[in-house]
């Protein structure tokens, strides 16, 4: 398991269990929602981003190894990387393996993730 991919940079401002639930998400081109939910499945750790009306409310899982920082005083969790590529990411509509795989494959696609292992 890449744990760069699943655990928050140790820049990023977020440990592990702390709820941000409701923050506003901004991607590095503007905003993309607010965080549903944060799933801590077996050192996986991630965001459930509502999309809202961006994308006709689609709901999107955020790896925590994408997270660039939280800004707390503004309610706001920063993601490092764009709106499309948010938006590209596998739907989160099915908890299951196969799931998870896909999700990590396509975030592990990306510069300073990391190769899956």
């Amino acid at each position: 398991m890449n744990r760069q991919l699943w655990s928050y940079p140790s820049d990023s401002g977020l440990v592990a269990g702390e709820d941000v639930t409701g923050y506003r998400v901004e991607a590095a081109d503007g905003p993309i929602g607010h965080v549903e939910a944060v799933l801590d499945r077996e050192q996986q750790r991630s965001l459930i981003v509502d999309t809202g009306t961006w994308i006709f409310g689609r709901r999107v899982v955020v790896p925590a190894g994408a997270v660039s920082r939280v800004d707390g005083a503004h309610g706001t969790v920063y993601v490092a990387r764009t709106k499309d590529q948010v938006k590209d990411a596998p739907a989160f509509e099915r908890n299951d393996d196969d799931f998870w795989t896909r999700l990590g494959t396509y975030y592990g696609g990306f510069p300073g993730m990391g190769p899956l292992i």
